[in-house]
């Protein structure tokens, strides 16, 4: 096998010293144009790849970012898998099932779509893991594992215990997202949206447009920093309007769409269907359509259904849902762009950031609409 070429190679091709050659690789911009493109023909020549780990060692970082997520959308779902090599094609007929699940683009898809776009926009890569499933110890061994392969880290609320934040902020550059341990809130980097005003918005909405007093609210974990902020939005939404908040029926639906299906058949054999179930997340909210659809009750005319966060999926239900949608792509970008800050600037104060949400009204509150 022929010798690899070096960066000595290159820089006595290019005619250009061994640092300039360095330089190029890092920062082009720094370099005059005619030497960058001297150095890229060697490069081209030669066939020279850069050293990963020998820039990693000379700069000091690694130019990955990592990021912890609780769960992906698919991973509810997910079987084992058999690697098989057959070369077939088989054919069926696909029948539409009424109330079939399908997979939702979910918060976490957009959230880390948008950490994958602005690491990519800032030459970076990105290492993703997921602490679904594991135990605690097994969650502390992996961000252990990870931290050490990392410039900086993003951690979705939920995805790592909070005494472990606590001892990771002031060991890596790290930022929150959804929100900080109890405490953390004035000392770490943080990326969150405007979940409170977003659902107390709503709220008075439906009380002041559609008359609503008898809601039914549907949580999502009690570990969740976007449940509780939402929540405390939805008592102030009832608040403002003169309704007690202590008088509205609370249901745990875990977030989770079949859940919800599950507790709104429970109310639909009960009766005790309100006139508008309020859903906090989209997830819960397109369950609750799949038995009111299924029993054979109309959105918005037998109850009003909202929900929260704006996946893909609410703008195709039938009928569309009304929601909350909040900047899921953004969200991710931000907590990229927040956590290369950091890295540049390790002694700033610690930046916090709350991005706006957009009360999106359809079908499923306000009747038809029509077309634009």
């Amino acid at each position: 096998m022929a010798k690899k070429p070096t960066v000595y190679d290159v820089a006595e091709q290019a005619g250009v010293s061994i640092a300039t050659v360095s330089r190029a690789l890092r920062k082009p911009q720094s370099v005059r144009q005619t030497t960058r493109e001297s150095i890229e023909a060697a490069i081209q020549l030669l066939g020279y790849v850069p050293s990963g780990s020998a820039r990693s060692l000379a700069a000091r970082r690694t130019g990955i970012i990592g990021l912890v997520l609780p769960n992906v959308d698919e991973l509810e779902t997910l079987g084992d898998f058999e690697l098989m090599n057959h070369d077939t094609a088989e054919i069926s007929v696909d029948r539409q099932v009424v109330g079939k699940i399908h997979r939702d683009s979910l918060y976490f898809d957009h959230v880390l779509r948008g950490c994958e776009l602005e690491s990519w926009s800032q030459g970076l890569s990105l290492m993703v893991s997921i602490g679904l499933g594991r135990g605690e110890s097994d969650v502390n061994q992996l961000v252990h594992d990870m931290i050490g392969k990392v410039d900086g880290l993003i951690i979705l609320a939920r995805s790592v215990p909070d005494r472990l934040v606590e001892s990771l902020y002031s060991r890596i550059p790290l930022v929150m997202v959804a929100d900080a341990p109890i405490g953390g809130e004035n000392k770490m980097d943080l990326v969150r949206v405007s979940n409170r005003k977003g659902m107390k918005t709503l709220v008075e909405h439906l009380v002041d447009a559609h008359q609503v007093s008898r809601f039914i609210y549907m949580a999502g974990p009690d570990d969740s920093p976007d449940n509780h902020k939402r929540y405390v939005g939805f008592q102030e939404g009832l608040a403002a309007k003169g309704i007690s908040p202590e008088s509205i029926p609370i249901y745990r639906g875990k977030f989770s769409r079949p859940t919800a299906k599950n507790i709104t058949n429970d109310l639909i054999a009960r009766g005790d269907l309100p006139q508008a179930l309020v859903c906090a997340n989209d997830q819960m909210a397109l369950g609750a359509l799949d038995a009111l659809t299924q029993a054979g009750l109309h959105v918005p005319e037998d109850v009003i259904v909202t929900g929260f966060d704006g996946i893909e999926e609410s703008d195709t239900s039938h009928p569309r849902l009304t929601t909350v949608r909040q900047p899921m792509v953004n969200l991710g970008r931000a907590a990229v762009s927040t956590v290369v800050k950091r890295i540049e600037h390790p002694d700033d104060p610690p930046y916090s950031t709350e991005m706006p949400v957009h009360v999106l009204l359809r079908e499923s509150c306000e009747g038809p609409l029509g077309t634009v």
